[in-house]
């Protein structure tokens, strides 16, 4: 394997809700994934209906070991599945796929592989990045709405999550060694966030093509996605409500200065136009020293970040109102609610803009941590100890 250091074996982690249709066709394509690998298909199964029956039978004649752990009580829901399976798991190297044949268990041996190399503790299958494809999410919604959540969940944790392309994916492989099992707080699905949030894991990624769903439907709906909202501003209410302050804080000083600008005789247009500017240089001021503070240092210099800023700032606005002028005119809806909802999407294209460009860290500062990390790589490899072969005589005799 190139010098690289096959694990001792693997467990496959499938949490499964009604996918008895599926099983059969998972287990045959996970076997051969396996092939020449020790390994095991471990079920945590949920389901209502008779799934647990079906994996009982396929175990019998599958040519690896199929596992079933049935929850009663399923707690935490997917996520909380998974990390059953980790407790529960055979080898420390664990892989967590959905059990919808959308995630294509022929990946295996590449998050394997990766994973070998020594550098990384979590490898993800990406959808984002050269070679991988999201064409299995079907409809243009539903990829406008698994992108946006993405880009959403990298803007609250841009540092934690700068080498992770697809943190929503449900397909990754990690080390049960580095991550703390009870320090996790699973809410129903995007396990993987938990675990790149909750822990101090190196990340790594391979490309996948996600697939289309062999048969059943997709557990996703509205109330799982309110679910995720919420528990993605219960992981990272810090930086994004300091960010809402400062936002609010701005709203308020805007009507301040043009109630003082119009009542010193200013013409109430161009009163609005000087609040505005006025109050973009305040919220950007105050957001250096309170909200991206601790990402200063690596993104870009002080005058192109306000450039970044204030421009896009002034665009929103400009093109705020006439979103706004659509949904009355278009949707019959009263003007302050059309305001309060631009105002809300806003808020959130604001935000992500600025922790994903004005903030991000500079190609320089990127092309250099890569640099170093392979030096460090190279470095571990040359200076490497040497196999101790007496030892492993002595253990092969004493076997």
């Amino acid at each position: 394997m190139d010098g690289r250091m096959a694990p001792a074996g693997v467990t496959i982690i499938v949490p499964t809700f009604n996918e008895r249709d599926n099983v059969q066709e998972l287990v045959r394509r996970v076997s051969g994934a396996l092939e020449g690998q020790d390994g095991e298909i471990l079920f945590v199964d949920d389901s209502s209906d008779d799934t647990p029956e079906v994996i009982r039978q396929v175990s019998l004649t599958s040519p690896v070991p199929v596992r079933l752990l049935h929850r009663d009580d399923p707690v935490g829901g997917l996520g909380g599945a998974v990390v059953e399976g980790l407790r529960a798991a055979e080898y420390d190297v664990c892989i967590v796929m959905d059990g919808d044949l959308q995630h294509p268990p022929e990946l295996i041996p590449d998050l394997v592989g990766r994973h070998a190399e020594g550098d990384a503790d979590v490898v993800v299958a990406s959808r984002y990045i050269g070679g991988g494809d999201s064409g299995g999410l079907g409809t243009a919604v539903r990829f406008g709405v698994s992108r946006g959540a993405t880009l959403l969940t990298k803007a609250m944790f841009p540092i934690r999550l700068s080498r992770a392309s697809d943190p929503m994916t449900g397909y990754f492989l990690v080390d049960r060694r580095r991550v703390d099992p009870a320090a996790l707080r699973p809410n129903g699905f995007k396990i993987l966030l938990e675990i790149l949030v909750r822990s101090d894991v190196r990340i790594a990624e391979v490309p996948m093509e996600f697939g289309e769903r062999l048969h059943g439907t997709s557990k996703a709906s509205f109330a799982q996605g309110m679910a995720f909202l919420r528990h993605l501003t219960m992981l990272r209410f810090g930086k994004m409500s300091l960010f809402a302050i400062i936002g609010g804080i701005g709203a308020l000083a805007n009507l301040g200065i043009m109630w003082a600008l119009t009542h010193m005789g200013v013409e109430y247009v161009w009163a609005a136009v000087i609040a505005a500017e006025l109050t973009i240089v305040g919220n950007f001021i105050l957001q250096e020293r309170y909200v991206f503070n601790d990402m200063t240092g690596d993104a870009s210099r002080l005058s192109v970040r306000f450039a970044q800023s204030f421009a896009f700032n002034n665009i929103e606005a400009a093109l705020r109102i006439p979103v706004l002028a659509f949904m009355v005119e278009t949707w019959h809806i009263s003007s302050i609610l059309a305001a309060a909802i631009s105002l809300v999407a806003a808020f959130f294209v604001r935000f992500m803009f600025h922790s994903l460009v004005v903030y991000a860290p500079r190609r320089a500062v990127r092309k250099a941590s890569k640099q170093a990390a392979a030096v460090e790589r190279e470095r571990e490899r040359v200076h490497a100890p040497a196999p101790d072969l007496g030892a492993r005589s002595e253990l092969g005799s004493e076997a």
